[in-house]
């Protein structure tokens, strides 16, 4: 059990974590949430033991193993299913041990601990994660430094989850991926075996994933049995009571003053008074317990409604390379109200649509129209990058009313979110949902018809995304929505449209029907998916350094090697199993090194397959 006892936590002089009990039972899958700052990551630091406590203590049973996800994406030339299979450190400690090892009993020893961790599965198992996450089979041939941070941040996750720690923090892990991978992700986490933690501001994720919601507010926490929307249930209701509580302790108080006050100076009296001095001495003081409000999100209104259709593509082709179009033939119309999602997994061309859409790439073939005067507001989470970090939202929000009032500028600073001092505050100061609003703010300040908003809810804790959702279905103009948060979807997209197969179509289902069409897709190991084009080559803004693919000879010769290695240990195994006294000696471990050994001539059959695929692969380019 993870027992956390009467501990408070401070850092830089603020208390964030103030004398609080928990305790976690094995197997619980728990949902962490809180407000942005108040100290959820802080609490996973103090966990690991990063972090020293003020009081209390942290334990943790001696033999759990505990992992998280890496700050730094992996880097290097290693390839992808490498990085994740080495994540199992134990299993990578006992292959190379076993490639040198001569003992016979050693041999023993480390064949039927392979064996006990199922070490032949473990490139099934890793390239199942991955897969899971958006990474073909080729892919994860490739070397990571070939892919862009992002995609880099998603190895690491997949390494964390191979690794299957006794108990795994996970902190906003659904910031790099798409819609496509948190639904995978979703999934994985409620199949998830042992005990994990997850700090996540997606409401679906809390509702699919956990069975205990953590939640943290004003230095106290508190652990709530169901999902989020029960969490939420239980809450208002703790609220109700505790507000009815304090209104009664009140004037239970005020009585017991009032007769203090009447009769503290009769001497009739006095013993009576000081009986009721003392009970208030001792009545310990409740608080309704006080929601935070969260700041609106606004957009302004658009000064005139355009014609329909506000745009309207025929044919339209578009990409980076005339010679390999990201898209073909794409037909569409959006018109002045319409709220569209778009799905499909990254890399498949919604970032190169949406920039069409915005203007910021021209067509290479096909005929684009455009509604007289449409202005379009662009809003994406790395447009953080272009930020004055020596600035603040008053100087960005300045540079764009340079002749306005000065009560003018500050009217609209605080009406994008930053009222008083907050308005002053550097960026490079800001918390990343500030950022986030400042970004919003900036991109529909000139009123917009039409607003795409890309990834808007990282960094958004849970109330400020409801607080973009009511802005979005207040907004009167056309909205186009790349997001992987699903509630946000559910909540204002009336149309989904599908990126796919270098074109875009509308889809007639919903999330739900989508989200069984991609787990089953993402499930199973397709081989079409690698005769496919790369995905990550299809669009510019996510390609990678290079385009290199696994050639068949490249295959044949890591097939060769893994044949090699398996066989080596299927030799040790069976030097082992010949040992004379086994049977009589250790009757469990002969039995267990026979299990290893079937695993191993599994191990070896696939790669045997492996190699003759990739031989036909050779022979057929060849001839």
């Amino acid at each position: 059990m993870l027992s956390l006892n009467d501990i408070s936590v401070r850092i830089a002089g603020r208390l964030l974590i103030d004398h609080s009990t928990v305790q976690i039972v094995p197997g619980s899958r728990i949902g962490f949430v809180g407000r942005n700052g108040v100290g959820k990551s802080t609490l996973f630091h103090a966990i690991r033991g990063e972090l020293p406590l003020e009081s209390g203590s942290v334990a943790v049973p001696p033999r759990w193993t505990i992992g998280s996800l890496a700050q730094e994406a992996p880097d290097g030339p290693e390839s992808l299913i490498n990085v994740v299979l080495k994540a199992d450190r134990e299993r990578d400690a006992l292959l190379r041990e076993a490639e040198t090892a001569h003992d016979p009993h050693r041999i023993a020893d480390i064949q039927t601990r392979l064996a006990d961790i199922d070490a032949h599965s473990a490139p099934a198992r890793a390239a199942a994660i991955l897969s899971g996450l958006g990474f073909s089979t080729t892919d994860q041939a490739r070397s990571c430094q070939e892919f862009s941070g992002g995609w880099r941040m998603r190895v690491a996750l997949a390494a964390t989850l191979f690794s299957a720690p006794d108990l795994l923090l996970l902190d906003e892990p659904t910031n790099y991926l798409d819609l496509e991978g948190t639904l995978w992700l979703e999934d994985h986490l409620a199949n998830y075996p042992r005990t994990v933690i997850v700090i996540s501001h997606d409401r679906d994720l809390l509702d699919t994933s956990v069975d205990q919601i953590l939640h943290l507010d004003h230095g106290k926490l508190s652990l709530y049995k169901g999902t989020y929307s029960s969490f939420e249930e239980q809450r208002a209701a703790r609220e109700m009571l505790d507000a009815k509580h304090a209104k009664r302790q009140q004037e239970q108080r005020k009585r017991l003053q009032d007769f203090v006050d009447r009769f503290k100076a009769k001497a009739s009296k006095a013993r009576q008074a000081q009986s009721r001095v003392k009970m208030l001495e001792k009545m310990k003081p409740v608080t309704a317990l006080v929601t935070q409000d969260v700041r609106e999100i606004t957009f302004p209104t658009p000064e005139k409604t355009l014609s329909p259709p506000i745009i309207a593509l025929d044919g339209v082709t578009v990409g980076y390379d005339p010679a390999k179009p990201v898209l073909n033939r794409v037909t569409l119309r959006i018109d002045n109200d319409d709220r569209i999602a778009l799905l499909g997994a990254n890399g498949n061309g919604k970032s190169t649509l949406v920039k069409l859409l915005a203007g910021r790439l021209a067509p290479f073939s096909g005929k684009t129209v455009r509604a007289d005067k449409l202005s379009v507001g662009y809003f994406a989470q790395h447009q953080t990058d272009e930020l004055d970090l020596a600035g603040s939202p008053y100087t960005h929000i300045r540079r764009l009313m340079p002749d306005a009032p000065e009560s003018k500028v500050r009217a609209r600073v605080g009406a994008i979110g930053f009222s008083g001092k907050a308005g002053d505050t550097t960026v490079k100061n800001l918390s990343g949902g500030e950022k986030a609003r400042l970004l919003l703010g900036l991109a529909t300040f000139a009123a917009p018809n039409m607003i795409i908003l890309d990834e808007p809810t990282n960094h958004l804790d849970i109330d400020s995304r409801a607080a973009l959702a009511e802005a979005i279905n207040e907004f009167p103009g056309a909205i186009i929505m790349v997001s992987h948060d699903r509630y946000l979807i559910e909540s204002c997209a009336d149309q989904l449209w599908v990126v796919a197969d270098r074109t875009v179509s509308p889809y007639d289902g919903d999330l739900d029907s989508y989200r069984r069409t991609v787990l089953s897709s993402r499930g199973a190991q397709s081989a079409s998916r690698d005769r496919a084009l790369d995905p990550r080559t299809r669009d510019g803004a996510t390609r990678p350094k290079s385009e290199k693919r696994t050639s068949p000879k490249q295959r044949i010769s890591e097939s060769e090697a893994e044949i090699a290695r398996i066989s080596e240990i299927i030799a040790k195994i069976d030097a082992a199993l010949a040992m004379p006294d086994l049977y009589q000696r250790d009757p469990k471990q002969a039995a267990q090194l026979g299990k290893a050994r079937t695993g191993a001539a599994a191990a070896l059959q696939r790669a045997e397959d492996e190699w003759l695929a990739a031989s036909a692969a050779l022979d057929e380019e060849v001839g």
